[in-house]
């Protein structure tokens, strides 16, 4: 049995889908070089030596059975993989990813293609900043210094920015859940992730049935005598699409996302409905409820109501236009109280106000990982 090495390996990308190309760096040197034991936190960093777009930085220590060539090599195919093509042309170029052995187990290697210690670390904060999350006190094994000590005497004057992203030793997918649920206010954006979930995910995509709601655009123009038909109506449709649909189960798919749950049916009731026909219409809902699948987690998400009026405004839907912003208020209080009382919903509220997760990368990435964190939690 080969005796395992500490290595510690820094990961750089300016180009692409920055996060996903540190994650994706991450989950391959977990399964062929090593585990990974440790993850910084993301940086994003200027371009060091030459103009170019922000680099998104971290470290990872890995256990790794693998000799230093070998480990190379890894890293080497790694970086092809993911897109990285090495040019002849002298100085930094951007890259889609850039992996970088800073030490391996104390050793010191002076190759033509390999020199460990990087000859580098001492002069790079956005390596040093990230390295000294997880190994602080490791000692460079010829300058004889702490990485903390060398981070304070590093003459690099880089602005280092910390993110609220993170890495994980393996990719995110969605093969461990059933059933994912996506609801969120008029205007928040849940069909739009629900149907990104499916495409980047192999999902089954279940999409409410309301564009040829004939109450809808009645319901907006007169809430008190429509409020009863278009809460029936939305019910009735809901439960007969969830009997059919969940009930069909798609070998080809890894697992089932909606934008949204059998129980905005009730939560807009209560809204919209007054008290004696709230109370007919729970009747009614109790004894469907009892039929339908169930979300392994239920996503809520949430936007201020200033948001979600700019979202409505821009999607243009004439029958929306008029929404007052009090009703919005009240449907968001309406689903934060819901979910107070519902602890066994496994629910999830992540407030998307000031993200843009169809024009960034890393908020939509952002949004899957706490999808997975929370459902590891549970």
């Amino acid at each position: 049995m080969k005796q395992l090495k500490k290595a510690y390996i820094s990961l750089g990308s300016n180009t692409g889908n920055k996060l996903s190309n540190l994650q994706q760096a991450v989950a391959l040197i977990n399964e062929r070089a090593g585990e990974v034991t440790s993850v910084s936190p993301v940086y994003q960093t200027p371009a060091w030596g030459f103009e170019s777009d922000d680099f998104f930085n971290a470290c990872i220590a890995i256990d790794t059975e693998l000799h230093p060539q070998e480990l190379l090599e890894v890293l080497l195919h790694t970086e092809r993989q993911l897109g990285r093509i090495r040019s002849e042309q002298e100085g930094y170029q951007p890259r889609s990813i850039d992996l970088d052995i800073l030490f391996y187990d104390g050793a010191v290697i002076d190759e033509p293609d390999l020199k460990i210690p990087h000859p580098h670390i001492q002069n790079r904060k956005f390596v040093l900043r990230p390295l000294a999350d997880i190994a602080p006190d490791i000692v460079h094994p010829i300058l004889g210094k702490t990485v903390n000590a060398l981070l304070e005497i590093c003459e690099d004057q880089s602005e280092l920015q910390h993110t609220r992203w993170s890495l994980k030793k393996g990719i995110n997918d969605f093969s461990s859940f059933n059933y994912v649920a996506i609801e969120g206010n008029i205007g928040a954006g849940k069909t739009t992730l629900a149907t990104k979930l499916s495409e980047d995910f192999n999902g089954k995509l279940l999409l409410e049935q309301f564009a040829d709601n004939p109450f809808l655009p009645k319901f907006y123009e007169d809430n008190e005598r429509y409020a009863f038909p278009l809460e029936m109506s939305f019910l009735a449709e809901r439960y007969q699409q969830f009997l059919n649909d969940s009930s069909q189960k798609d070998l080809f798919r890894s697992f089932m996302v909606s934008d949204y749950d059998i129980y905005k049916s009730l939560i807009f009731a209560r809204v919209t409905l007054q008290d004696e026909e709230f109370k007919l219409y729970r009747r009614l809902f109790n004894l469907m409820y009892k039929d339908v699948a169930k979300p392994d987690i239920y996503v809520y998400l949430y936007q201020s109501t200033e948001r979600l009026l700019e979202n409505i405004k821009k999607r243009g839907r004439s029958y929306e236009q008029e929404i007052p912003a009090d009703y919005l208020r009240n449907i968001n209080r309406a689903y934060l109280d819901f979910i107070k009382t519902q602890p066994e919903l496994n629910a999830l509220v992540i407030d998307i106000t000031e993200m843009d997760f169809v024009k960034n990368p890393q908020d939509y990435q952002f949004i899957i990982d706490k999808i997975h964190d929370h459902q590891v939690k549970v």
